[in-house]
């Protein structure tokens, strides 16, 4: 019988909530994103948005930074310094520098100390803060070549990598007939719904035509927002600052794909290139790299923020 009432709920408040989101000026925090076409950019795959409506009320209210790595996973490593400190150390002069310059913006820190937090925990933590942008802070390196010296082959430092990297989450790794990612549907669902009887139900039901259209809507939305932040700070890293870049990827990252908002995670630089690992450790580029973020922040805050 509870099955039942709750089958019967979930049809009638997704069709309700889906059909509110597309059609109603009142503001919900689901609904707080502007489009912005990013077309080119798109697989021929990917469906219209469903939810390209503008609505006035959007504010960017909360963005959540993460300090890649911790404890006992220490991230890569430099000849003198280690990825989990430089990104603590980004982290806190981030966090300082948006409540400065923005000072309408709360800053949720998913980590402020050397602990290990899994990935799913930072996830939960973004979500349980209903976050509008989730920025997840790291360094890159290279994977030692392997090289033939006198007949013999060994291993030496690949230290050829230069630059930043932005990434944003794929879903294609679980697209199915459902379209799309379960682990980041089941996400979002958690943040759409907040009534009791939905949110301690056992999951999305891909087999509801209504969950899954709004659910994809919401995904695909989420995805070309990080996708346009990620191009405002890499073009920003590139012609302002004038670093090297690799430009902007999608690959299939688990603490992005958990987290029911836009998000990037930002390659601050090659901590086993000895130029990038001196001005990550820097104060000079550290000051740097936050500065890059925060413009890009008010770049895209103003983007969103503002009605069509």
């Amino acid at each position: 019988m509870k099955n039942k009432a709750f089958r019967s709920f979930i049809y009638s408040t997704h069709a309700f909530v889906f059909y509110f989101l597309l059609f109603s000026a009142a503001e919900t925090r689901a609904a707080n994103f502007n489009y912005v076409d990013t077309t080119q950019r798109e697989p021929e795959t990917v469906k219209k948005d469903t939810l390209n409506t503008a609505y006035s009320g959007y504010k960017l209210r909360t963005i959540v930074v993460d300090a890649g790595h911790g404890g006992k996973r220490p991230g890569a490593y430099g000849s003198y310094s280690v990825e989990k400190n430089v990104t603590l150390a980004l982290a806190f002069k981030l966090q300082k520098a948006i409540e400065k310059e923005l000072p309408d913006v709360k800053v949720v820190m998913t980590r402020t100390t050397d602990d290990d937090i899994l990935w799913q925990k930072r996830s939960d933590i973004a979500n349980e803060n209903k976050g509008d942008l989730f920025i997840s802070l790291h360094c890159n390196s290279l994977a030692d070549k392997v090289v033939t010296v006198r007949g013999r082959r060994t291993r030496v430092p690949d230290q050829s990598g230069r630059g930043v990297l932005l990434l944003v989450y794929g879903f294609q790794r679980h697209g199915d007939e459902t379209g799309g990612d379960k682990e980041q549907a089941a996400a979002i669902r958690e943040n759409l719904f907040e009534e009791n009887d939905v949110k301690s139900s056992t999951g999305v039901d891909f087999n509801d035509p209504t969950q899954v259209i709004l659910l994809n809507a919401f995904k695909n939305k989420y995805r070309k927002q990080s996708i346009h932040f990620a191009d405002i700070v890499n073009d920003e890293f590139k012609f302002t600052d004038g670093r090297p870049s690799e430009g902007v990827r999608e690959q299939s990252i688990l603490i992005l794909c958990h987290s029911a908002m836009p998000a990037v995670l930002v390659e601050t630089g090659y901590i086993n290139n000895p130029k990038d690992e001196a001005y990550l450790n820097s104060e000079d580029g550290q000051n740097e790299i936050v500065a890059t973020l925060v413009r890009s922040l008010k770049i895209y805050k103003k983007e969103v923020e503002q009605p069509n």
